[in-house]
């Protein structure tokens, strides 16, 4: 059986479809968020921090649940399957995308799963997230399914069976909605950076003490660390988080069905639009909120833009030290405060809804990264002038088209080799939820 073209389990299907048709209906409505923008057109600077990165090639605004699937297989992020002696894409891509995922890392073993390639686990995703990536089957009982999460709560004092039913509810939005990387050293499983604690101080402390970075940015040389939506993170020291107000509050209100029964919506959708029922119990004016969001966001915005601004000229600064000759007693200093500055900036601007989670962690963040880049800059200088270097060339920024040209990146022929495997490959032999919102 399908739902709005979802395939699903039908013994699982029925279960919950039969025993929640109100939720299960809403969670299919999450196929009218169908809207994304593209980040990279909007914010082209991007390109040249992420450069060296898949981020760089394509970076989209989320959708609708619905979409979950279909966004990773089609991104170029992702890729094509890797030729022969090559390493692709972790499987792990999949690990927040769909209930597969938990059912093949207990088919596969969690390092067994990971280290298949994204392309190779394709043909065995049949549904996108769903009611038992949070839920007992069959049951309204919250789960936490996949187990970085399971590790990373325990990491952190928050073990989940020992928690309110409110907090679990947070833990399985978190169990996605947070920041991770892949363990090169354990097949590439996904784990959450947060043996010393999940502020970005923390877990840039972790990192640093591994000598752990996710590429080597080709234009400075600099180990770069990469922060993925800390959704959690930002939530869980917010003012929110203190009053017991959680995701679900928020994205997921209470509404009643034509029997006058109340229930929660699992459409997952923003909190503004549903003001009485989300936000008036702490806030009294929904004029005076959407004012304050939309004055934080302003200024959030430009501290992110400033901070772009700095390391774009700091990335090519370096360089300049670089081909000028310069070694890497000369360089440390810049490089870590380019490293540290971008990753406070990435641990702020990669969090979707920081604006309303948690905006005074994201201006003492960006704060910090004016900082960094700034005395990166400041430093790096002091090379350029000890090698007599009087001129640095910067990229074109004014485009994406400018900014990908700029560090080599052809859209165009990356989309081509995508296209040809969507229609070889994908269209034939996997599930249509892989093409959902691409017909």
């Amino acid at each position: 059986m399908s739902f709005f073209g979802c395939a699903v389990a039908s013994e699982t299907k029925d279960i919950f479809e039969t025993k929640f048709p109100e939720h299960y209906e809403s969670w299919a409505a999450t196929e009218e968020q169908s809207e994304r923008e593209d980040m990279l057109a909007q914010y082209p600077a991007n390109i040249i921090l992420w450069a060296g990165s898949s981020f760089a090639k394509e970076y989209h605004s989320p959708r609708g649940h619905q979409f979950a699937v279909a966004d990773v297989t089609q991104t170029l992020r992702t890729g094509v399957p890797p030729k022969e002696g090559e390493k692709g894409t972790s499987a792990s891509c999949w690990t927040c995308k769909t209930p597969d995922a938990p059912r093949l890392i207990n088919e596969l073993g969690f390092e067994g799963y990971s280290a298949k390639n994204f392309t190779d686990l394709g043909t065995e995703i049949k549904s996108v997230v769903y009611c038992s990536d949070c839920h007992e089957n069959g049951s309204e009982k919250l789960a936490l399914p996949r187990p970085h999460a399971q590790n990373a709560m325990n990491k952190v004092g928050l073990p989940f069976a020992e928690q309110s039913v409110s907090m679990q509810g947070a833990q399985v939005c978190g169990q996605c909605h947070v920041t991770y990387y892949f363990q090169p050293e354990k097949s590439n499983v996904v784990n959450m950076p947060w043996i010393f604690g999940s502020t970005a101080d923390d877990i840039e402390k972790y990192y640093d003490t591994r000598r752990f970075f996710e590429w080597i940015h080709p234009i400075s040389k600099t180990p770069i660390l990469k922060a993925r939506h800390p959704e959690f993170e930002h939530w869980s020291r917010s003012k929110h988080a203190e009053h017991n107000v959680t995701c679900i509050t928020c994205h997921m209100p209470a509404e009643e069905n034509e029997q006058g029964e109340t229930f929660t919506s699992h459409k997952v959708d923003k909190a503004l639009p549903y003001f009485d029922q989300t936000c008036k119990g702490c806030h009294q004016s929904k004029d005076e909120i959407t004012a304050k969001l939309n004055s934080d966001k302003q200024e959030i915005d430009a501290m992110a833009r400033k901070v772009e601004g700095l390391l774009v000229k700091a990335h090519y600064e370096a360089k300049a030290a670089w081909d000028a000759g310069a070694n890497w007693h000369q360089m440390n200093e810049g490089i870590m405060g380019i490293r540290h500055g971008q990753w406070r900036w990435d641990f702020a601007m990669a969090s979707h809804g920081l604006y309303a989670h948690n905006p005074d962690e994201g201006r003492e963040l960006l704060t910090k990264a004016i900082e960094q880049a700034t005395a990166a800059r400041e430093s790096i200088a002091g090379v350029l002038r000890l090698l007599k270097v009087t001129e640095v060339q910067y990229p074109d920024i004014s485009s994406k088209e400018s900014a990908h040209a700029a560090v080599g990146i052809d859209e165009v022929k990356l989309s081509e080799e995508k296209q040809k495997f969507i229609k070889e490959e994908v269209e034939k032999n996997w599930d249509p939820i892989a093409a959902r919102g691409y017909q």
